[in-house]
This record gives structure tokens, C-alpha cells and sequence, in this order.
């Protein structure tokens, strides 16, 4: 249970290799395959990324329920890289109305920090920033996010833990 209503935070022991889980969230298109979403290019700090919410292909019912996303615009600014250690991104954590400019609406950071541990990899998931979403979507913003975080979690140990045709390593 979180102590704060500014951030998220997830830890999950992955009984997979540093590399492994490394290119599962770094590689752009590894990372959409388990999270839901096609990104229109790569991973690179400075860069806003853009993509479009697609359904995970790891677990039919997640996929189920993110259907209704299906097509929505996915904007991140990747705002880290330390290779094999850290990858951190800015989003929204709740969908913008048509007429806003992303970039110009408050963001939460997003980080996957990885370490060694004796079974695998620990990667620790933290979003944070909640406290400069408006008010009137703050509250929702956490609790639809605190849930979507323990699925990631769910999912992200289901993609580096199964054998996928086609999956680099």
C-alpha cells in the first residue's frame, strides 16, 4: 500500500536475466508487446516518442479489457537511458481531450530500474508527479494507474518468462 497519493511504486522479482528484462523495456517494440502499445519509432532520451494503444499480446483478458483503447494516441517524452540499469519516460496519466497539446499538459515520471538479485532481476517500477495533475483527475488518474501498474508488473513477468517465436532472446 502506497503512503503517498504522489506516487507508485511496484517492485517485481523477473526469474530472468539483467539483459533480458533490460531489452524488455528498452526496445521500443518488446515493450509494446507486453504493455499495449505500437510505438512509431525508438526509445531515445531528449525524444518525444509518439505510438497508438493497441491490446498486450500476453494475456487474452488484459487484451479484452484494453480493446476499448484501442487506436488512442500514446505520447511519451523518454527522458533517461542508462543502459542495463534505468529507463525513465514523462506521460499523462490520463487521456487528454482532443483540443490540448500533450507537451504542454502536466506529466508524471515514469521509471523501470532494474538490479541484480540472487533469483533474477529486480525491476522496480515507480511513477511519480501526481500532485501537479489537476485536481479534478488526480484521484482517478492514481487509482486507475495504481491498478494498471500491478497488471504491467503481471505482464512484463509473463513476456520475459515465456519462450515467444520471433523474440529476440
Amino acid at each position: 500500500m502506497n503512503e503517498t497519493t504522489d506516487r507508485i511504486e511496484k517492485r517485481v522479482l523477473l526469474k530472468a536475466s539483467r539483459e533480458r528484462v533490460w531489452r524488455a523495456i528498452s526496445d521500443a517494440r518488446q515493450f509494446g508487446t507486453w504493455f499495449g502499445v505500437e510505438f512509431e519509432g525508438e526509445f531515445v532520451a531528449g525524444e518525444v516518442l509518439k505510438g497508438r494503444m493497441v491490446p498486450t499480446k500476453m494475456d487474452a483478458e488484459v487484451a479484452k479489457s484494453q480493446e476499448a483503447y484501442a487506436g488512442v494516441e500514446f505520447v511519451i517524452l523518454v527522458e533517461r537511458i542508462e543502459p542495463m540499469g534505468l529507463l525513465s519516460f514523462r506521460w499523462h496519466p490520463y487521456e487528454l481531450e482532443a483540443d490540448r497539446d500533450p507537451m504542454q499538459e502536466p506529466m508524471t515520471l515514469v521509471t523501470f530500474d532494474l538490479e541484480e538479485a540472487a533469483e533474477g532481476t529486480m525491476l522496480t517500477i515507480t511513477e511519480s508527479g501526481f500532485d501537479a495533475v489537476p485536481l479534478e483527475k488526480r484521484a482517478q488518474a492514481f487509482a486507475s494507474n495504481e491498478q494498471g501498474w500491478e497488471i504491467q508488473s503481471r505482464l512484463i513477468e509473463k513476456y520475459v518468462t515465456t519462450e515467444q517465436p520471433g523474440r529476440d532472446g
